[in-house]
């Protein structure tokens, strides 16, 4: 099943910009990382519930350089966590939910992603999240 909010993305054309704006709301980033998988590179903010993604393309090939080349900067996915997201992709599309990727990717910090297309969900992206397991399970 779908769990809590894990994140939320907002895409931005300059990380350093957005990092200084949202610092100045009191919020304290983690490093920067570069996820291949996604043309993207993103900086984590946590706040006690929900964790803020900032996401800055690698190149305006990426989904995230031409969402911003069409829509601006601003929200981009609202990301929820999973314990099992081979098992929820196939709930999903059972449900009749249109699911951008076959298979899970691998993200930032070692976590499988996947995500659910915007026309399933009244225009908003979806991300399934699930965080690696320890090592011997």
């Amino acid at each position: 099943m779908i769990g809590p909010v894990h994140h939320v993305g907002i895409a931005v054309r300059d990380l350093d910009a957005a990092l200084a704006r949202f610092r100045s709301l009191g919020l304290e980033p983690d490093a920067p990382e570069d996820v291949p998988s996604a043309g993207a590179r993103v900086c984590f903010l946590p706040t006690p519930s929900a964790a803020v993604e900032l996401v800055t393309p690698l190149g305006p090939d990426s989904s995230v350089g031409r969402f911003l080349e069409s829509k601006g900067e601003g929200l981009h996915h609202v990301a929820f966590e999973t314990q099992d997201i081979v098992k929820e992709m196939d709930r999903l599309r059972k449900e009749g939910f249109e699911l951008v990727d076959r298979v899970p990717r691998l993200s930032a910090r070692g976590r499988q992603v996947a995500f659910v297309h915007p026309r399933s969900t009244g225009g908003v992206l979806v991300e399934l999240v699930q965080e690696p397991r320890p090592q011997g399970r």
